[in-house]
């Protein structure tokens, strides 16, 4: 007579058996375990993540400032009209020298600049707040020195009052570790010579980058 053997396999240790007189039909039922694992964003992650504009409004409300230089021959014009001046624009107008606002509005594509002429001198929150003991960041150094960074209420972006705009979520924690890698690109440290020349290129070779750019490069 004929035997049918169930075998009911809950892990990957198969048993076998054998018999030596009998006729064996062996049907083996296998289940499958399925682990679903969760990953937290944090400043070290480098997959795609969803920027929120409040989240982000967080980050560029303590890079941004409220006033530019805007002249980076600093103040060499003389605005004398001179047909040959190599520190006009092309179209032959000038350059605003400096400019403010009512809230922080631009981030510096420059760590510091002096006007000799007229004695002004400006140097920027990120270059003395991010770069505090050299020239060169890592991430976890940026995410960090950025978090502590004062906040502002900025002219661009969703409204965050100072009390509520502290980034502590990992959503928000992550939005500045992207920031990072948009400056920094393949590079293990952020410079801060690098900084400013990716805030100029991203801010399309403008002095400061403003709100629009700022979130354009943040979701594109």
């Amino acid at each position: 007579m004929g035997l049918d053997l169930y075998i009911l396999i809950r892990t990957s240790t198969v048993t076998t058996l054998t018999a030596s007189s009998i006729t064996t039909s062996i049907t083996i039922i296998t289940t499958t375990t399925t682990t679903t694992t969760t990953l937290h964003a944090d400043a070290t992650t480098t997959e795609a993540i969803t920027v929120e504009p409040k989240d982000a409004v967080r980050l560029f409300g303590r890079l941004a400032e409220k006033y530019i230089m805007l002249d980076s021959s600093g103040g060499m014009c003389c605005y004398s009209a001179c047909s040959d001046c190599e520190y006009r624009l092309p179209d032959g107008g000038y350059i605003m020298a400096d400019q403010s606002a009512a809230r922080p509005k631009w981030i510096p594509s420059y760590d510091e600049r002096k006007f000799e002429s007229s004695g002004k001198e400006h140097v920027t929150a990120w270059s003395t707040d991010i770069f505090t003991d050299g020239p060169a960041v890592t991430k976890e150094d940026f995410v960090e020195r950025v978090r502590n960074m004062e906040y502002n209420p900025t002219l661009g972006g969703p409204f965050l009052s100072k009390s509520g705009a502290g980034i502590e979520t990992d959503e928000s924690v992550a939005v500045v570790g992207k920031m990072f890698d948009i400056l920094a690109g393949e590079k293990e440290k952020l410079t801060k010579h690098r900084m400013g020349k990716r805030i100029k290129e991203i801010a399309g070779g403008e002095e400061g980058l403003v709100w629009s750019s700022f979130i354009a490069a943040l979701t594109e």
